[in-house]
């Protein structure tokens, strides 16, 4: 489109990442949190988690995550832990997508071991 500028990436993945909590709260998981992490680590710019209440539900929130992502062009470059069905980790570069059951969310602790982490208000974007 002349005269338009193209987007920044880093406002495409704070896009994205609220895409994705609102995905995963679309589709029943709880306890949604964006966490900012520009500034903590040079890995990533945000984490999501979200917390679904069976394996059935862990796998339905990763997988509606990778078609939404997918279809806004975002290639998923790993995924772990989906045949467990506790706890899948989605990695898109820019983004990290965490959906745990919740044993395995109070387990790990990343709310306490990011903790410095800014929270981002995604329900209200």
């Amino acid at each position: 489109m002349p005269g338009s500028l193209p987007t920044p990436r880093t406002e495409v993945a704070v896009q994205h990442a609220l895409l994705c909590a609102r995905i995963a709260a679309d589709n029943k998981a709880h306890d949604v949190a964006v966490l900012d992490m520009r500034g903590i680590t040079p890995l990533f710019d945000f984490f999501i988690l979200a917390t679904a209440n069976s394996r059935r539900q862990v796998h339905n929130v990763a997988e509606e995550v990778d078609a939404t992502m997918s279809a806004e062009g975002e290639k998923r470059l790993g995924i772990e832990g989906y045949d467990a069905g506790k706890w899948v980790v989605q990695d898109y570069g820019d983004i990290v997508v965490h959906v745990f059951d919740s044993d395995s969310r109070g387990y790990y602790g990343l709310d306490d071991l990011w903790a410095d982490a800014r929270r981002v208000d995604w329900e209200s974007d």
